[in-house]
């Protein structure tokens, strides 16, 4: 059996899911393969603007938007999401005209600034969903860019319809509801 990739794909954190890097996040999955998966957290927006942050890259984001976490692993270092005009202005594609650029002037309709992203091993994924961690949904290049990154999670699922559309009404803590 071929395997099956879940590049360009989200990750919904399955509301069991309490790993505080983790819980209620959406992860945009970049590369997946035998050897593990790499993504980035779309809706964990940092406390630092990119104008603060990388000035050189204020082109590519929206004003003083912040720099968003990508994930717990190499948070030293920066990555470009950008919807290009021109698909071989990425260095590579994710999901339809969105893909990693390192160039400040490339022509984007519009851009995202990552620290760090979220990495799995090899099989780890796999573990991972076996156990129900996460959720699979197909992603949308708005899913990257969203405004309103806290509410991506419940968004995220309201549109698969029912049953998955349920838990976006689910509390953070249901211990408390």
């Amino acid at each position: 059996m071929a395997e099956t990739t879940l590049r360009g794909r989200l990750l919904v954190a399955a509301p069991s899911l309490r790993d505080p890097n983790f819980a209620r996040s959406v992860i945009l999955i970049a590369e997946h393969s035998e050897g593990g998966a790499m993504g980035l957290a779309l809706n964990r927006p940092s406390e630092t603007s990119v104008s603060e942050a990388t000035p050189e890259l204020v082109s590519l984001s929206a004003g003083d938007e912040p720099v968003f976490v990508g994930g717990p692993v190499a948070t030293a270092s920066v990555l470009v999401l950008a919807e290009v005009e021109d698909p071989d202005d990425a260095s590579e594609l994710v999901l339809g005209n969105v893909g990693f650029v390192q160039d400040p002037d490339v022509a984007a309709r519009r851009g995202r600034i990552f620290v760090g992203y979220a990495g799995w091993s090899a099989g780890q994924i796999e573990a991972e969903l076996a156990e129900e961690s996460w959720i699979v949904v197909a992603a949308e290049a708005d899913d990257v860019f969203s405004d309103d990154p806290a509410a991506l999670w419940s968004a995220v699922l309201r549109r698969q319809g029912a049953p998955l559309s349920i838990l976006a009404t689910m509390p953070p803590d249901p211990s408390l509801n």
